[in-house]
């Protein structure tokens, strides 16, 4: 398996990664919760980034819900 790159970080769409940003954004500001300016997550409380990737995780299922509901034709 050398040489496959295995991160679960990996975006399956790349052009995504802005619309991902500006939801991670969004959801810190709703939370009240501070996004590292470096990047760097290792110092930021673990409420903090389990609250933060808890909340991403149910508006990308919502995203996803209605996008099929408006696709189904019955």
């Amino acid at each position: 398996m050398a040489g496959q790159n295995r991160s679960s970080n990996t975006l399956v769409v790349p052009q995504a990664r802005a619309a991902l940003e500006q939801l991670k954004y969004e959801a810190a500001q709703e939370l009240g919760v501070q996004i590292p300016q470096d990047g760097y997550y290792g110092n930021m409380a673990t409420r903090d980034a389990g609250s933060l990737g808890g909340y991403i995780t149910k508006r990308l299922v919502q995203i996803a819900e209605q996008q099929l509901a408006g696709s189904r034709q019955f």
